[in-house]
């Protein structure tokens, strides 16, 4: 991911207890008139710096100075999944100008409902008192829906591998992170780029009947929904969400 700096860029921001590497398969088929960007956010994969602050804001704010490093001053393709998208939202509330166009792949603009909030909770005693591993080993699986669970066994391999290298700090103070944020419907509805919204029938994490209403929201609103996928589309269903943020990307920057 090192073409040259002045092609339009589009950047990928993984989700929790994810990395960079997730990103691999899906992008390996873009074009070479894109400069590809994935980070590895604060405290996962090989970014394992001390991190004071797992807060949305904070992930922004380390997006952009990651822009900034890599020489990278103009307005973005963010592609997002998850927790990459409430990074997202995040910078794009604060740094507007820096986004040419949002790509929300199973992620939400809403806050965590309180019972959501309680699973985080409880969540953060389980890692804590049995470890990651412990966790990886009922927390992967079902994100995928039923139907891949047992086909795509590389795929479910390789979330569980990386989840299992994550530190336990990531995994605790990313759980919080994710639990004290805001909503940012308004970042949607009020978006002055294009937004696209990828949503999986079967998604546990965000409900499908919520990623419809906010696909509605933005001027310029585009939607994948997908029935045979869970939370995880750039996995499941890699071509149909290949070709959407490829299209995003035409009417971002143009053929």
């Amino acid at each position: 991911m090192n073409p040259p700096a002045n092609l339009p860029t589009i950047v990928f921001l993984h989700g929790f207890a994810e990395s960079r590497e997730v990103w691999t398969d899906f992008t390996r088929p873009f074009p070479d008139g894109y400069r590809l960007l994935a980070p590895n956010l604060p405290g996962h994969g090989t970014n394992l710096a001390p991190v004071p602050d797992f807060s949305m804001e904070a992930q922004a704010r380390y997006v952009i100075d990651y822009l900034n490093q890599k020489g990278c001053p103009e307005p973005v393709l963010l592609v997002c999944h998850s927790m990459g998208g409430y990074v997202a939202l995040a910078l794009a509330e604060r740094w507007p100008q820096r986004v040419a166009g949002l790509a929300f792949i199973n992620s939400t603009a809403l806050a965590d409902t309180d019972e959501k909030r309680q699973n985080r909770e409880k969540n953060i005693g389980f890692v804590e008192k049995h470890g990651v591993a412990k966790f990886m080993e009922s927390f992967v699986r079902p994100l995928f829906a039923p139907v891949n669970r047992d086909k795509l066994t590389d795929a479910r391999g390789l979330l569980e591998e990386i989840g299992k290298a994550t530190p336990v700090s990531t995994i605790t103070g990313a759980l919080r992170g994710m639990a004290a944020r805001p909503q940012r419907i308004q970042v949607l509805a009020n978006a002055k780029f294009p937004v696209l919204m990828v949503a999986g029938k079967h998604d546990v994490a965000v409900h499908f009947d919520d990623a419809v209403r906010q696909a509605a929201l933005p001027a310029e609103g585009h939607a994948l929904f997908l029935e045979g996928s869970g939370h995880l589309a750039y996995l499941e269903q890699a071509e149909p969400t290949r070709r959407a943020v490829l299209a995003l990307a035409e009417a971002v920057f143009g053929s």
